[in-house]
């Protein structure tokens, strides 16, 4: 779920000065070289100086180093509660990946095919408009190639607090879609496609989306600060306050959510640490058979908006060239929900980061500080 800039009082320039309190980095396989990260530390402190976001966190992985932390901020603005590594955070659209990997294992289960229409799934729901689920397949919903409007843009986010606490279904939620003209045809990024991804696991395995993620990738991987949420709108544990602008400049508290209206595209709540797992586990084959895994990374041009310049799209992946320190690609997702903004990737080479801020990036500056900060952690990750 994206729509940064459309997120009314949910985002703005930060401009309330925000004490930046530090978690310091921990190595646990020191090397030559392996105390030193400025550019990680740095980019780190701006986000919450020079960009004023809440608070900020990130869990890195390097083959040489092993695992590292850092946090700066405040994970709390009330009590002044300094930003945590280890708490459970929402992922919006990274829930993508989580969906998109159940989807394929049921493809390897020969119980769904790629190619099909979804329209042999879902008789009769993708119509209108200029909508045929006749004339799209499963491959178009997971690369966002169907050509399906996006119902995050129909919900009227400058009265948010008239409906976060409500459930929506996912009938409600299509439909709110298919009101909707097309995008016109091409790559168009829409939560909803991955809507009615959840909506075909359903109906092939009986099960929702949300047990079917705890069953084949949850349980099996011991994510044990992953879950899904349902309709409660509280996190579980320990947890940061995520924060977007109000009013006059002010910060308001909008951590209770009811995520349904993400659902399979973006409900999950899960860790760095196990953000940084899973994605491991994804990329090195431990989720999906070799033909399965190609099929994820077979990408096309995605990102119109140049947000994240030379992103390509697979299936409920992206690739991005890491040009901050040799061009290797890394491979990952981010989530936006209000409150919270997660960012992550992994390379080839085994090293790989997560990073999260409570807070709504408003700016393009700020945004691009995001990717500073990412790039940053990987190409100090040895």
């Amino acid at each position: 779920m994206r729509k940064p800039q459309r997120l009314g009082v949910l985002a703005g320039v930060v401009l309330l000065a925000v004490g930046a309190a530090s978690a310091p980095a921990a190595a646990h396989r020191p090397g030559q070289g392996c105390s030193t990260r400025p550019a990680t530390t740095a980019a780190l402190h701006d986000l919450t100086t020079i960009h004023r976001l809440a608070g900020a966190a990130i869990e890195v992985h390097g083959p040489e180093c092993g695992r590292w932390s850092a946090a700066e901020g405040r994970a709390d603005l009330r009590t002044g509660r300094p930003m945590q590594v280890d708490e459970r955070i929402r992922i919006g659209s990274s829930t993508k990946t989580f969906t998109a990997t159940v989807v394929l294992q049921l493809v390897t289960e020969g119980r769904l095919g790629l190619d099909v229409p979804i329209e042999a799934y879902l008789p009769g729901l993708v119509r209108g408009i200029g909508h045929d689920g006749r004339r799209i397949s499963v491959r178009d919903l997971l690369r966002h190639t169907s050509g399906l409007p996006d119902h995050v843009d129909a919900l009227d986010w400058d009265r948010v607090d008239r409906w976060r606490y409500r459930h929506y279904s996912s009938a409600e939620l299509v439909a709110m879609a298919l009101a909707q003209p097309s995008p016109g045809a091409g790559w168009h990024y829409s939560t909803t496609n991955y809507v009615l991804a959840g909506l075909i696991v359903e109906q092939v395995t009986g099960r929702d989306i949300g047990e079917e993620i705890g069953r084949r990738i949850i349980g099996p991987l011991g994510l044990t600060d992953t879950y899904w949420p349902g309709d409660s709108v509280r996190i579980r544990g320990a947890h940061p306050r995520g924060y977007a602008l109000a009013a006059a400049e002010r910060r308001r508290d909008v951590t209770e959510f009811n995520m349904s209206y993400g659902g399979a595209g973006g409900a999950l709540v899960s860790t760095l640490a196990d953000q940084n797992r899973f994605f491991a586990a994804l990329l090195g084959g431990q989720l999906l058979d070799p033909v399965r895994l190609a099929a994820l990374t077979e990408t096309v041009p995605a990102d119109p908006d140049r947000l994240w310049p030379a992103a390509r799209y697979g299936l409920g992946i992206i690739s991005t060239p890491l040009d901050d320190c040799g061009g290797t690609l890394y491979w990952g997702h981010g989530g936006t929900t209000p409150g919270f903004r997660t960012l992550g990737g992994v390379t080839a080479d085994g090293r790989r980061a997560q990073l999260v801020v409570n807070d709504e990036p408003a700016s393009y500056e700020s945004w691009q500080a995001l990717r500073t900060t990412l790039h940053a952690a990987l190409c100090e990750a040895r």
